[in-house]
């Protein structure tokens, strides 16, 4: 996959499963129209060439660059107890110039 020959090779069904789901929100929609960026929610340990490899794979189209923000999960109640959501890492996807994800599901 890459030029460089110190980094091993990406097994494909990690990739399968690196991707979380799409991020659909009105934020994800601003960052989507403005900067050609598509949000997912991936793995915790998931890196960013796995997150770049998992995209293209799946998607059919070209990555420039991948940047990810963990964000850490908000205490709540739950009557008595207390308990915490989720940890959540997001990846901002920049694809290329030229290049679309549609997930709406409607044809061009």
């Amino acid at each position: 996959m890459s030029a460089n020959p110190s980094q091993k090779p990406i097994d494909e069904g990690r990739l399968m499963q690196v991707l979380v789901s799409p991020i659909v929100s009105e934020k994800a929609t601003a960052v989507a129209e403005k900067h050609n960026q598509v949000l997912f929610k991936v793995l915790q340990d998931a890196t960013k060439p796995e997150i770049k490899a998992a995209v293209e794979l799946l998607f059919k189209v070209q990555v420039d660059k991948v940047s990810v923000v963990n964000t850490k999960g908000k205490a709540k109640r739950f009557g008595k107890g207390v308990g915490r959501r989720d940890n959540v890492r997001k990846a901002y996807v920049c694809l290329k110039p030229g290049q679309e994800l549609n997930f709406s599901g409607e044809g061009a």
